[in-house]
């Protein structure tokens, strides 16, 4: 029980909701192993958490690439010893209405968060069948709970890790916990990924309206994981208050 001493991988930790979370779950106690592209970053973050106490690595992770996800459980069992969670948070949202035909930005949207929350389970299920205990966690989206205008390939991505997550859920047996958290308007930098100058331009003015911090998620992901191993909190929604 608890969060201490776990040891969590993270994607998409170099900013937003991965960054959050890693910050919180080292203060608790936790060992992360850190992915994402943009090495300084992650290098600044590790650096960061290290110097408050807690304990940080990282590798350079691109979630397109199998093998690296392969690599980051690798670094995770061989600092940590074990890995008791990957949080599978990694995602671009670039929509777009579809006839703005922008097939590029559906692409990569499936590469990322659906290729990516796939090759994250991939690289995690045999470690944690050898272990016998695990923790899967992926990120989703309140996108794909009310369908909008303009995020139709991003809730289809989300929504389809959502059906990933409880197919798994339901194969995973008494010792793998599978998560699926739903952010809502959330304080990132999610529309830096955006195309479609309209759409940026809606998301940015919505973002700076309501938007919850990030924090706000990566409590409710340290909660589902410091839940004792036989209790799985199988559902989390987040969402601001004022959001519709």
């Amino acid at each position: 029980m608890g969060i201490e001493g776990k040891v969590v991988a993270i994607t998409g930790a170099s900013s937003g909701i991965g960054r959050a979370t890693a910050r919180l779950l080292a203060e608790r106690g936790a060992k992360v192993v850190m992915g994402a592209r943009r090495a300084d970053i992650l290098a600044a973050v590790a650096e960061e958490i290290v110097a408050a106490g807690g304990s940080a690595t990282y590798r350079v992770t691109d979630v397109t690439r199998r093998a690296d996800l392969v690599a980051l459980v690798a670094l995770a069992v061989e600092s940590g010893g074990k890995l008791d969670v990957i949080v599978n948070n990694a995602g671009i949202g670039p929509i777009s209405r579809f006839d703005a035909l922008r097939v590029e930005d559906w692409d990569a949207m499936i590469d990322v968060n659906l290729r990516g929350v796939l090759y994250g389970i991939a690289a995690a299920l045999p470690v944690f069948q050898r272990q016998m205990s695990g923790h899967v966690v992926n990120v989703v989206s309140t996108a794909g709970l009310k369908i909008l205008p303009t995020m139709g390939v991003y809730a289809a991505t989300k929504n389809a890790v959502r059906t990933i997550s409880e197919a798994l859920r339901q194969e995973a047996g008494p010792n793998l916990r599978v998560t699926e958290v739903s952010p809502g308007m959330t304080s990132t930098d999610f529309a830096s990924s955006m195309t479609d100058a309209a759409a940026r331009e809606a998301i940015e003015k919505r973002l700076a309206g309501i938007a919850m911090p990030a924090e706000a998620i990566a409590r409710g992901i340290a909660y589902a994981i410091e839940q004792p191993d036989d209790v799985e909190v199988g559902s989390v929604v987040i969402r601001p208050t004022a959001q519709d």
